[in-house]
C-alpha cells in the first residue's frame, strides 16, 4: 500500500496550524467569527503555499459539511460545458449546510468562453453559494474577475520558517533533524511548504536511524556537497584562480546541479562576510550555521581574497546561470574576472 505524503498528513486543520500568512488567516477567521461571508474569494500565490488548505479550513469554519464542499480542478475542467455543469448545481439548496463552497484550483486555466459563462453566476450567486478560487497566476485572471472578489496573497515562506517547519515535522515522524540538515531541505524547497517536506520525505525514505544529518540530505537528494562548496570558497579566500577554476569543473564533472551549487557558494560567501564586517552578528551566525559550519567560514573571513567584490561577481553569475548554454560558464567568469591575471 503506497503511504501517504508528510505534506497531506500535516496538512494545516485549523487556522492556528497554517504557518505565515497572518495576512490570509486574520480576516478570514473575523469574518466568520462575525458572520459576514462574502460570495467569492480569491487566493492567489505560488505553488504549495497552503492556498487550498485555507480554502478548506474556511468552508469548514463556516459551517460547511463534506456533502457541501465541491472542488474542482479547472486545469482539467475549464470548457465552457464543465462551468455550466458547475453552475446549474449552485442553485439547488445545501444538503445539511448554511453554505455550498466550491473551492476552483488552477483557476486561471479556464478557458475565455469558461470565464464569461462563470461570471454571470460570481455577479449574482445565491445567497448559500461561496466561491474560492485558487491561483498560481493572478495576472492570468480576467480584471472583471478580481473585482468581483475578495483577493488574499499568499506570501513565499522565508528559509528560517521553512527550516522550522521541516524540523518540526521531522520530530513529529520521529526523527531528529540537524539545523544545518533543516536549512539545506528549506533551500531546496525553494518557498514552498509542500516541496520542503516533499525533500524532507525522500530524506526519511533513505535513512537508516532516526537522526537526519546535512550529509544524509545532500545524498538523498543528490545536493552540492559542503567539501564541494568550501574548496571553492577556500581557493577564493586564498586568490588562487587556477584552484577555483579546477574546482568549479569538479563541482561540474560530478553532475550537481550547478545552479544549487552557485546558490550555497553565495550563502557561504555572505555568511564569511558577515563574519567578518559585522561582529554583532557573529552569536547569531554561530547558532543558525552550525559549529562546524561557522569554524570553517570563520577560518576563510581571516583571510583577505573574500571581498564584496567576490559577492559581486558571483551575484552576476547568478544572473546569467539560467540562460547560460555551460552551466559551468557564469561561475568561471565571475573567477577570471576576479582574477583577470
Amino acid at each position: 500500500m503506497a503511504h501517504q505524503s508528510l505534506y497531506r498528513i500535516h496538512r494545516p486543520d485549523t487556522f492556528a496550524d497554517v504557518i505565515g500568512q497572518e495576512q490570509v488567516t486574520r480576516p478570514l477567521e473575523e469574518a466568520a467569527k462575525s458572520k459576514k461571508i462574502g460570495h467569492a474569494y480569491l487566493f492567489a500565490g505560488t505553488r504549495g503555499l497552503g492556498k487550498t488548505s485555507v480554502a478548506r479550513i474556511f468552508a469548514g469554519v463556516i459551517g460547511c459539511g463534506e456533502n457541501d464542499l465541491y472542488e474542482v480542478d479547472a486545469a482539467s475542467n475549464n470548457s465552457v460545458e464543465d462551468i455550466r455543469a458547475l453552475t446549474e448545481g449552485v442553485y439547488t439548496l445545501p444538503f445539511a449546510s448554511p453554505y455550498k463552497v466550491y473551492i476552483l484550483d488552477e483557476v486561471h486555466m479556464l478557458s475565455k468562453g469558461a470565464w464569461n459563462a462563470f461570471l454571470k453566476t460570481l455577479e449574482e450567486p445565491p445567497a448559500h453559494a461561496v466561491f474560492i478560487l485558487a491561483t498560481t497566476e493572478l495576472a492570468k485572471v480576467p480584471e472583471t474577475v478580481r473585482s468581483r472578489c475578495q483577493v488574499f496573497e499568499f506570501k513565499k515562506p522565508t528559509r528560517a520558517v521553512l527550516a522550522k517547519m521541516t524540523a518540526t515535522v521531522a520530530k513529529k515522524e520521529g526523527y531528529t533533524l540537524a539545523p544545518d540538515a533543516a536549512e539545506l531541505i528549506a533551500m531546496l524547497g525553494d518557498g514552498s511548504y509542500r516541496d520542503a517536506l516533499s525533500v524532507l520525505q525522500k530524506v526519511v525514505a533513505g535513512a537508516e536511524g532516526k537522526s537526519l544529518s546535512r550529509e544524509q540530505v545532500e545524498s538523498a537528494t543528490g545536493a552540492p556537497r559542503r567539501e564541494q562548496v568550501h574548496a571553492l570558497v577556500s581557493a577564493l579566500a586564498g586568490g588562487e584562480r587556477g584552484k577555483a577554476l579546477e574546482d568549479i569543473e569538479k563541482a561540474a564533472k560530478a553532475d550537481v546541479d550547478m545552479k544549487l551549487f552557485l546558490e550555497l557558494v553565495l550563502e557561504a560567501l555572505r555568511s564569511t562576510l558577515l563574519i567578518r564586517f559585522a561582529s554583532e552578528l557573529r552569536a547569531s551566525l554561530a547558532d543558525e550555521l552550525g559549529a562546524d559550519e561557522f569554524a570553517a567560514l570563520e577560518k576563510f573571513a581571516k583571510e583577505k581574497g573574500i571581498t564584496h567584490a567576490t559577492m559581486l561577481a558571483f551575484l552576476n553569475a547568478a544572473d546569467r546561470i539560467r540562460y547560460a548554454p555551460i552551466p559551468a560558464l557564469p561561475l568561471e567568469l565571475a573567477v577570471l574576472e576576479l582574477f583577470p591575471e
